[in-house]
Formats: C-alpha cells, sequence, structure tokens
C-alpha cells in the first residue's frame, strides 16, 4: 500500500493529463466514432452494407464454397493477432521483472525522464492491460466468426428460402453477426496502436500526450477520410472515373473487334 502511495506521488500533472487523455480518446473512440450517424459515415457503416450484400449472396450459391473460404481467410487473421498477443504479454510480464535493467535503459536514452522503478513497473502494468484488452477482443472476435461459420451453414438455398421475408432476415442476421466479429477485430487492432502510444510514455509525459493525439489522428484519418473509404463509397476521383470508364470501352472494342475476326 505504501509502494502504490510513493508511485502515486511520483507522478507528476503531466502524467496524470497524459493518463487521462489516454483513456480519453480510447475509450472515447469506440463510443464516439462508432455508434450513430458517425459512425455510418466511416468504414465501420460501409463494410457492414457490403457484409450485407455478401449475406444475401450467399443464399443464391447453391454451394456455398467461396462463403466459407472468405469466412476461413477471416478467421486466420484474427487468431494470428491473438497468438501474436500473447506472445506479446508474455514479454511484457518477463519486463516486469528486470526492471532495473529497463531503467538504466530508459535513462541512457535522450530525452528520457528520470523515474524510479515503481513508475516504470506502473507504466508496464499499462502496456500489460492493453494488450490483456487486445487478446480478448480478438478471441471474441474468432468466436463470433464461428458463429458465422454456423450461421452460413444453416442458411437454406435460395430455391428452397420459404419466403422473400425469411430471406432478407437471414441475411441481416448474417450480416450483423459478421459486423460484431469485425468490429471487435477492428478494437483489438486499436489497442496495438494505442499499445504504441502509451510506450511513448516510458521517454516522457509529454511524448506520450503526442503519441495519443497522433494515434487518435491517425485511426480517425484511415476510418473516414482514406483513400479506401472513397471507393468503398464508389466516389472515385473525375480523372479516376474517366479512366474506368474508358478501360471499360477499350475493353468492350477489344471484345468486339475479336467477335468480328472470329465471324470472318
Amino acid at each position: 500500500m505504501d509502494d502504490l502511495k510513493n508511485i502515486v506521488l511520483l507522478l507528476s500533472w503531466v502524467d496524470y493529463l497524459g493518463i487521462a487523455l489516454f483513456f480519453s480518446c480510447w475509450m472515447g473512440y469506440r463510443f464516439v466514432l462508432e455508434r450513430g450517424e458517425i459512425g455510418r459515415k466511416g468504414l465501420i457503416g460501409i463494410t457492414h452494407e457490403y457484409r450485407l450484400q455478401w449475406a444475401m449472396e450467399s443464399a443464391a450459391r447453391e454451394i456455398p464454397v467461396a462463403c466459407a473460404g472468405l469466412t476461413s481467410n477471416l478467421m486466420a487473421s484474427v487468431s494470428f493477432y491473438a497468438s501474436t498477443t500473447i506472445y506479446i504479454i508474455a514479454g511484457l510480464f518477463a519486463l516486469v521483472g528486470s526492471v532495473e535493467r529497463l531503467l538504466s535503459f530508459s535513462e541512457d536514452m535522450p530525452f528520457a525522464q528520470a523515474v524510479s522503478s515503481g513508475l516504470i513497473e506502473l507504466k508496464l502494468i499499462l502496456l500489460i492491460f492493453i494488450f490483456v484488452n487486445a487478446y480478448f477482443k480478438f478471441t471474441w472476435s474468432l468466436r463470433q466468426f464461428n458463429f458465422l461459420c454456423i450461421l452460413i451453414g444453416g442458411s437454406p438455398y435460395h430455391g428452397n428460402m420459404p419466403s422473400e421475408e425469411y430471406r432478407v432476415k437471414t441475411a441481416k442476421r448474417m450480416a450483423r453477426v459478421n459486423s460484431c466479429a469485425g468490429n471487435e477485430f477492428n478494437r483489438g487492432i486499436r489497442s496495438y496502436y494505442y499499445g504504441i502510444a502509451a510506450s511513448a510514455w516510458f521517454l516522457h509525459p509529454v511524448a506520450f500526450i503526442v503519441a495519443t493525439i497522433w494515434v487518435t489522428y491517425i485511426l480517425y484519418v484511415r476510418d473516414f477520410h482514406s483513400p479506401v473509404l472513397e471507393i468503398l463509397r464508389d466516389t472515385y476521383p473525375p480523372e479516376l472515373r474517366n479512366y474506368a470508364q474508358g478501360s471499360d470501352e477499350k475493353g468492350v472494342n477489344n471484345q468486339e473487334g475479336s467477335v468480328q475476326q472470329s465471324s470472318r
């Protein structure tokens, strides 16, 4: 208890500001930018529409081999990150046992702040908490992808659907489970980003604050202003749209020319 009090006393107002900003950005990003009208305008909302399209088309496939392959690919990515996170957590626990060596290493770094071993342990605990959270996100995402596989396997063929309303309900259910699994995976990836920001705390509290703002800005730009979002929204710049149309017209002309040659 005395050690905890000593650590609290070692924290400066800049440290407290950095911690408050870090958790506000990390937790607030989910509750502010993932939900409501704001979330629907970003990658989260637009990818749900494509997942719904995927679910609607899956019923038209008599043997859903493509759906099984796509889901297996998604699960492999999540499984890779879950396994990697376990190694990161193990490495962080190993660092807790060698705080003195880490302390001497941090002191030799330029612009590093002189801290005690207790404060180093507190920073390691924060990193462990971040990556444990990421591990839970990845494993829950993996379980939900398993539920998606069950829904794909239990979805009847389009010709055997009782009604169009049943087909739409089935597709929406599959899309929602798919989106839930994908959103949990995104939250796990986001923990990795904020883990990088938390690592800057080892240098200086100001670096911690700057890294948190920088990571939040990168995530926001990628989710709401990235080129891939424009492509998914089908809002190409005019020059790209003209190029794509020109390529399509050229392909059509080539096909017509080949047909005329074959007819001769």
